[in-house]
């Protein structure tokens, strides 16, 4: 049931009015990038249209990406002389959230105050009226006597708008709510839901321009259990048509349900009531001729009004079979969702509760829109429905993935009704062998869906088994308690039918195009139908290779492998931090390990172990964990082949009974289960994808080296777990234990998981240290021995590294004492003093010269000035000497004397020199 259409956060009091209604209702919000074409008939010739009875909108976008501007009347044929069209913007133009595109100027303008804009997106959150580019129809699919009958019951029952939210019908006629839109680039669906009630059916699901399912995800919505739910979609680009289906349904609202031309009635088997009793409900007669019910998905009805497949190369919704367009191939599966015959590969039949023999009985019964368990002969008898499956081929377009082990699906919608502990087992057989419980339902169950992933190509048995309790009373007391299943797909089976045909890649060839696989790691151009490599660092979405958005980005700290089919970890990881970049290398990390957890008891004391084994990186991305159930291998003889189920996964979990308990020699492993399936990303941040890895389930790291977190995803998606397990291995630098470390479990929860869907683990490890880094050692100088000088370098404590860069070696440098330099101090201040005395006593000695040769001269000048007497003699006679004495006027020190001489010095570059003539004559200077 559902409802369309609040704002997002509506106050609590309309909640809970909306909450109390007894109506099914769903609410839409959608953000989808959309562009409308819509072209209306001018109308005869009036006055002029004004600016206020008109609207401008964009023509359809033409092979070049071109488009224009048009003007188009709010009333037809209301007004003329329009707005000549001009050319638009380009088609993938767009405003960004909180702006709006002005049409007149075709230019993005900010929205005023008090008002908003989601950019490319439309939000409908009013419902007074249904908004325009919906539509709501309405059908019959209960099989009456005439169609025009039929249509006339269900012309009421449509969506109805209700202010603040859009409500479905009640009855048991399908009400169809449409919205098309045409997307310029890859967007996305959103809208918030209630959907209480699981008697009624309610899907969403989208077509695109050629009515081809998107097959991405499951229509069937699930019920709401705590209130409004919001469910999104992605969209490709293009032309899609969004359907909003709800149907309601009663198994008791008619006696039977048409299975034939003519109807058939009987007593339900075996009978357990008496028609002759007083009041007792008498058989209706048979043989009233009804109208012929359709077919499954992939059939046709032929003349004789049995449903035959159609043949390969051509689809069909139930009616006639159409070819598969250029360009296309058919996706090829069982869907049924119509159960008025059961089909040629299921079989139905009971297993006694007691001694576990099969009796001669129909455990289901076929009911029009869905099959139901019977009465049965006992309350705790199992009621078997089996599906057989000859084997499986991948799409001719798709390149088979060793890599991806997904070889295909099946999912089905089901219900349980039960009024004591009834359960509900869905098992899985290969190749003719045991069948092998794959998940249990307990209870009441309302409407919902289970995907199965299948992971062999062989022949498969799918089984459902129902038992309304484990007790054997006498009698029957719950007879009411049943199980529904509505639909069962099962995709890519071998020699199955086709539904819709989906893209493909083309090859020319001489008989024209056909159909042919990319290579790996390429995804396939709508358009063109060509192969186009996904870019790096991404892989390919394996089921929905279409377009470019099939390829997903890689997560932090991973890179794709060559194919593009999963992101892995090379055991490399690299982060800044405010100080420097530390880089790891887990190589020594990369084998598989394992852990057991504490020991648990069974309700008699049984003593067993929970034990997992690790794979945390490399090897190019391959899953070397294994997990196997080796319970039945015990049991074997020896010499006999037996057969043991076996997973592989990153992080896998199995059940460990010791000898002691089981009495072989070896202990018994079962219940394999694997809790990482794909790598999700690393980062040392606590949070990603949601999944959390909390800090406080661990003791506190205390060396300041953060923690590196491993994320991991399982594809196992189970009754607790909606979303599938998870799983984070935090990697802890520890360098007192010497790799491969050692692996502990949350001390809070002893088997790694507090709630049973995600599991943590801590792995401490020296291996887990950032490599090493000159950042991590520094240098000790030792001093000056006998000219040597050596230089030592040691890691800093504690060290906080591994591997990387090793310690430099010593360095030895040749130096000198301090004796070495006070003697040569010594000597050099020795042979300074001797340099000073020797240059002083030579200018001392020349000095005296000087000033002789200066006296000399200026007595020679002073004699020729004055007229002095001539001389006695002209000629020097023996005996005399060459000298004459010269009778300084003063005594003068020796530093005086250099003073003199260097202060004397005339402006003309002659000596001042005070002389005292022999005759005591006055001072001359010169």
């Amino acid at each position: 049931m559902a409802e369309p259409g609040r704002s997002l956060h509506p106050s609590s009091g309309r909640r809970g009015r909306t909450e109390r209604r007894t109506l099914r209702l769903l609410r839409l919000l959608l953000w989808v990038g959309t562009a409308f074409q819509v072209t209306q008939a001018a109308g005869p010739e009036l006055h002029a249209c004004k600016e206020s009875e008109y609207h401008y909108e964009y023509t359809a976008c033409d092979s070049t990406g071109s488009r224009w501007r048009v003007a188009v009347p709010h009333t037809p044929g209301l007004c003329t002389s329009l707005p000549d069209p001009v050319k638009g913007t380009e088609c993938s133009f767009s405003c960004k959230a909180g702006e709006f595109l002005d049409m007149k100027d075709q230019s993005c303008k900010p929205c005023a105050e008090g008002r908003y804009s989601l950019g490319t997106g439309i939000r409908f959150d009013e419902w007074d009226e249904l908004p325009h580019g919906f539509a709501s129809l309405s059908t019959n699919m209960e099989i009456e006597d005439t169609t025009t009958e039929s249509t006339e019951n269900c012309t009421a029952s449509k969506w109805v708008p209700l202010g603040d939210y859009i409500s479905s019908n009640t009855d048991e006629c399908t009400a169809t709510l449409m919205y098309a839109v045409n997307l310029k680039q890859s967007g996305s669906v959103n809208f918030e839901y209630y959907y209480p009630d699981s008697s009624i059916i309610f899907e969403f699901f989208v077509q695109n321009d050629q009515c081809q399912p998107n097959v991405d995800d499951s229509r069937w919505m699930k019920t709401t259990e705590k209130g409004w739910e919001f469910h999104s979609v992605e969209l490709n680009r293009g032309n899609n048509v969004l359907y909003w289906r709800t149907t309601a349904f009663s198994v008791w609202s008619k006696v039977s349900k048409p299975v034939l031309t003519q109807l058939m009635y009987k007593w339900a088997q075996p009978k357990i009531c008496g028609e002759d009793l007083k009041g007792a409900v008498k058989l209706p007669a048979s043989g009233v001729k009804t109208r012929c019910p359709p077919c499954n998905p992939g059939f046709f009805k032929t003349n004789n009004s049995a449903c035959e497949p159609c043949p390969y190369g051509s689809y069909s919704n139930g009616s006639d079979c159409t070819h598969c367009p250029a360009g296309t191939e058919p996706a090829v599966g069982f869907e049924y969702k119509w159960w008025n015959t059961l089909p040629s590969n299921m079989e139905t039949t009971v297993l006694s509760g007691i001694n576990f023999e099969y009796k001669g009985m129909t455990g289901w019964e076929v009911a029009g829109d869905h099959i139901y368990t019977a009465v049965g002969a006992s309350d705790n008898d199992f009621m078997i429905l089996t599906l057989v499956v000859p084997g499986f081929r991948p799409p001719q377009s798709v390149m088979a993935d060793t890599e991806n082990k997904e070889m295909a699906r099946i999912t089905f919608v089901f219900e349980t009704i039960c009024s004591v502990n009834c359960e509900l087992y869905f098992m899985v057989g290969v190749n003719s062998r045991t069948n092998t419980p794959v998940e249990t339902w307990k209870g009441s169950k309302g409407k919902q869906s289970y995907t199965y992933i299948i992971e062999e190509n062989a022949t498969m048995s799918f089984t459902w088994a129902f038992q309304r309790t484990t007790f054997h009373e006498t009698g029957r007391k719950y007879t009411n308690d049943v199980a529904k299943i509505y639909s069962i797909n099962v995709t890519n089976v071998m020699d199955g039918v086709a539904s819709y045909c989906r893209p493909c890649a083309l090859e020319a060839s001489d008989m024209g195009s056909s159909c042919t696989a990319c290579p790996a790691g390429y995804y396939i151009d709508r358009d063109s139908g060509t192969c186009h490599s996904c870019p790096p660092n991404t892989i390919l979405k394996a089921h929905q290779p279409y377009g470019i958005q099939a390829c997903m980005p890689c997560g932090p700290g991973t890179k794709s492998n060559k194919i593009h089919s999963l992101c892995y970890n090379d055991c490399t990881f690299s982060i800044s931090t405010p100080t420097r970049v530390l880089d790891y290398n887990f190589l020594a990390l990369a084998k598989t390990v394992s852990l057991a957890g504490g020991p648990s008891f069974t309700s008699k004391g049984l003593k067993y172990f929970h034990h997992f084994t690790l794979s945390l990186c490399g090897n190019q991305g391959k899953k070397m964990s294994m997990c196997a159930d080796n319970v039945t291998d015990l049991r074997i003889p020896e010499g006999e082949s037996g057969f043991s189920k076996s997973i592989t996964a990153y992080i896998c979990q199995a059940v460990i009974i010791p000898p002691e308990v089981t009495g072989y020699k070896a202990g018994v492993s079962s219940q394999p289960v694997s809790l990482a399936d794909r790598l999700i990303g690393v980062t040392t941040d606590m949070t990603l994808n949601g999944i959390t890895s909390p800090a406080e389930l661990f003791h506190p790291e205390s060396l300041g080296i953060p923690d590196v977190i491993f994320f991991y995803r399982s594809s196992d998606v189970t009754q607790s777990c909606s979303s599938g397990r998870s799983a984070t291995v935090r990697v802890r630098c520890s360098p007192l234990k010497p790799a491969p470390g050692s692996l502990s479990l949350p001390s809070t929860c002893s088997d790694g998981t507090c709630d049973g869907c995600n599991f943590h683990f801590l792995w401490e490890s020296v291996a887990a240290c950032p490599l090493c880094s000159p950042a991590d050692y520094h240098a000790i100088v030792s001093s000056c021995v006998a000219g040597i000088q050596k230089t030592t370098y040691v890691w800093r404590e504690p060290k906080l590294c591994a591997g990387g860069i090793s310690l430099p070696e010593q360095r030895v440098t040749i130096c000198k004492t301090i004796d070495f330099w006070l003697k040569v101090g010594i000597s050099a201040g020795t042979c300074t003093a001797i340099l000073l005395t020797v240059l002083t006593c030579y200018f001392w000695k020349k000095n005296q010269k000087l000033e002789y040769k200066y006296s000399k001269l200026v007595m020679n000048a002073t004699l020729k000035d004055c007229d002095l007497p001539a001389a006695d003699s002209c000629a020097i006679m023996e005996g005399e000497d060459v000298e004459d004495d010269l009778i300084f006027t003063s005594k003068k020190s020796l530093f005086g004397k250099i003073k003199s001489f260097t202060s004397k010095r005339t402006p003309d570059g002659f000596d001042s020199v005070p002389l005292k003539t022999s005759s005591g004559g006055p001072d001359m200077d010169l």
